[in-house]
């Protein structure tokens, strides 16, 4: 079969029909590059500019491969499908189009619509087992869940931010049709599904780009994973451009969350990866694009992107509820009510303001509307993080954490939720891997180390308790109970995040497209009263104390009602004073949608 003549070709195996594949590896560095087949056959690859070798052979779907670099070198597709197993397995052609789509015509959801729910598809068993729970998400009101990457990684658990194949989904986790069957049955219960990529290196155990495409990488900048990804290439940047497209129209997720893209040293990739998904989309599906970013890039957010993972709320918000300043806290040590004011009146709390490490940070964005700020009292990281994986709710007053929480979830911005913030669950989630040898030892010191500048594990000794991130008791530790028989305390937590989100889906989602904010005033340490304007012109009110103190506050007039907590809130403030622990959210009446007659939920 004759090859095309193409500039760039599309990386990896690709099915050309139902019999034959083409092979492309831009391998740069070697002289020579073959394609090993299951059956024994050696197929050498054509070399062609700049640095290819293609292929187009008789091949169907569900070969097993490998590509041989200079007769020396035997080493998976770095664009594999799919693995028959782990890294070292051979590489498998996956037909794409295999998979017969039950809800073809679902087109997604409006970003306004969101509530997310993160995820990781290990602790919970796999795709098959996540998929047993979407029905009781979808009651709880959950329209998204966000897992956390896929992208095939060393050994059998790890947190997914190691992957080193990003366009093979993870083996332990289940087939890619198994993948596509999640995906599916989320559709038909009304459940968009998001994956979180990291395009920013790749995981350090198993990558082999090295010995035959140094251009992947650039050593005159690192990251905190090493030498940074070449975005200069044009090989490099459709390597990812084109994986991200893999997602969205093969598996027909429904968004991307970027991994922290303030270790993407050119920005205009950022801005070429959204233009070039946009373009790929029919305008009728909706596709969301969100990204972690330290760099609080308001920018970035007005090309093509339509959130930011919001640090700066959680940070505030976790200094006020449990106290704690170390770390990245610290910079929110001083004015953590003043923070989270400004943040829920104009998105960051940092916009070009001065961190402790006494260099400006951010961007101005008030300007932005409250649904471009995903908001979180918990993720992955800010649980992982934590030495002993504690959640929120084991490190603060309950009355507390169930008032942050009602700001959590009736806040124009986009809330996210962990999994098992919804059970208030027991179990910690702590950072774990399935690496070996000396690379197993450099991230168990690595970890221990990493806490030596706090104050309780300043001992050695103490911080040989820290889990080891390698053993698997550390990974069994982490996965959640997610059932219906849990404790009072957690079936009350249950409660109200169910009255919540009725109201948020009842309330205010309908009114989120055209709203911004009016402002936020400081009411005393650990209470604020802010405001928003909704689309149709109502007044969205919220008051929330987090004080363990009544705090002087008035009621806003002409309001109704949505909710309180706790109960009788309401009577405190109209007697002058915003109870201690509490939270209040109201509505002025409008004419423009149809709305309860004004009692209280």
């Amino acid at each position: 079969m004759p090859l095309r003549t193409l500039e760039t070709w599309p990386h990896g195996a690709v099915m050309l029909d139902a019999e034959h594949t083409r092979f492309a590896l831009w391998a740069p560095d070697a002289f020579y590059v073959s394609v090993e087949l299951e059956d024994g056959q050696s197929l050498p690859m054509l070399p062609q500019a700049d640095g290819w070798f293609v292929i187009e052979t008789h091949c169907p779907a569900g070969t097993r491969y490998r590509y041989n670099i200079d007769g020396e070198r035997n080493v998976p597709d770095p664009a594999s499908r799919a693995q028959a197993g782990s890294l070292t397995s051979p590489s498998v052609v996956v037909d794409p189009h295999a998979y017969r789509w039950q809800h073809c015509f679902w087109q997604g959801r409006p970003w306004h619509e969101a509530v997310i729910y993160e995820l990781h598809v290990g602790v919970l068993g796999g795709f098959v087992e996540v998929e047993k729970h979407l029905p009781r998400l979808a009651e709880l009101g959950v329209t998204a869940i966000e897992l956390m990457p896929l992208a095939q990684f060393p050994g059998e658990r790890n947190w997914g931010y190691d992957g080193v194949l990003p366009y093979a989904p993870q083996s332990s986790y289940g087939t890619p049709e198994a993948l596509k069957h999640l995906i599916d049955t989320a559709h038909g219960l009304g459940v968009a599904v998001i994956i979180d990529v990291v395009y920013n290196h790749f995981g350090p155990d198993g990558n082999d780009l090295n010995h035959y495409a140094k251009g992947f990488f650039r050593e005159d900048l690192h990251t905190p994973w090493g030498a940074a990804i070449d975005f200069r290439r044009r090989e490099v940047r459709d390597f990812f451009i084109d994986n991200a497209l893999m997602w969205l129209l093969e598996y027909r997720f429904d968004g991307l969350r970027l991994d922290a893209v303030h270790a993407i040293e050119d920005p205009d990739f950022l801005q070429e990866l959204a233009a070039r998904i946009r373009q790929h989309i029919d305008p009728p599906r909706h596709v969301w694009l969100t990204v972690e970013n330290e760099r609080n890039q308001a920018s970035l957010l007005e090309q093509g992107f339509d959130a930011q993972w919001n640090d700066d709320g959680h940070n505030a918000l976790h200094v006020l509820l449990t106290g704690e300043t170390e770390a990245y806290y610290a910079d929110f040590a001083e004015h953590p009510t003043e923070q989270l004011a400004r943040c829920l009146s104009q998105g960051f709390a940092y916009q070009g303001h001065t961190h402790r490490h006494g260099h400006a940070r951010g961007e101005r964005s008030g300007h932005l509307p409250p649904s471009a700020f995903v908001l979180f009292l918990q993720n992955h990281d800010q649980i992982g993080n934590r030495a002993f994986g504690e959640r929120l709710h084991q490190l603060t007053k309950p009355q507390a954490l169930h008032a942050a929480t009602v700001l959590l979830l009736l806040s124009p911005m986009i809330p996210l939720l962990f999994m098992g913030d919804e059970y208030a669950a027991d179990q910690p989630f702590l950072f774990f891997t399935n690496h070996h040898g000396e690379l197993a030892e450099r991230v168990r010191e690595g970890r221990r180390n990493e806490f030596a500048a706090f104050s309780a594990f300043a001992d050695p000794h103490t911080r040989e308790q820290i889990p080891d991130p390698n053993a698997s008791h550390t990974f069994t530790a982490s996965c959640p109970t997610l059932t219906s028989s849990e404790p009072i305390t957690q079936q009350a937590t249950l409660k109200l995040y169910r009255q919540l989100l009725l109201i948020r889906h009842r309330e205010i989602t309908p009114r989120l497209p055209g709203a911004h904010a009016l402002g936020a005033t400081v009411l005393a340490t650990g209470a604020v009263s802010a405001r928003w304007q909704l689309g149709d012109g109502s007044l969205l009110c919220i008051d929330l104390n987090l004080n363990a103190k009544p705090v002087p506050h008035s009621p806003h007039p002409h309001t109704r009602l949505l909710f309180e907590y706790p109960q009788q809130s309401f009577e405190h403030l109209q007697q002058g004073t915003l109870a201690p622990y509490c939270a209040l959210v109201s509505l002025t009446a409008t004419a423009s949608l149809l709305t309860p007659t004004g009692e209280r939920p």
